[in-house]
């Protein structure tokens, strides 16, 4: 699964759960897989990362920056009682490379 994204199960969830991303409910098998105690999405998840000093300034003058932030939630009981697990981090696999033009070896004796 190239550029897909990983999210290991928290210690207090096992199935059955509900996944939502960015506030969406998702389905097992058509938005997700579950493997052993993951969740695999096919797509890459995006986190935002940390502030920088020109969008921290902006946001303080009232003036927003927006830039994708993928956020996963999971559903799910524990001893009897409902329970949410938010902003659960994932690792997201590296997109392949591009192939390029393929490789020659250097003429003999050059």
């Amino acid at each position: 699964m190239a550029g897909g994204t990983r999210v290991p199960l928290p210690a207090a969830v096992r199935p059955p759960f509900e996944v939502f991303r960015n506030g969406v409910r998702q389905r097992e098998g058509a938005d997700y897989e579950l493997r052993g105690l993951e969740i695999v999405f096919r797509d890459s998840l995006v986190k935002e990362g940390r502030l920088g000093f020109w969008r921290w300034f902006l946001g303080a003058w009232g003036i927003g920056t927006y830039r994708r932030n993928d956020v996963i939630d999971l559903s799910y009981t524990a001893d009897g009682r409902p329970r949410i697990a938010h902003d659960v981090p994932f690792e997201t696999a590296p997109e392949p490379a591009a192939p390029g033009p393929p490789r020659t070896a250097p003429p003999r004796g050059a």
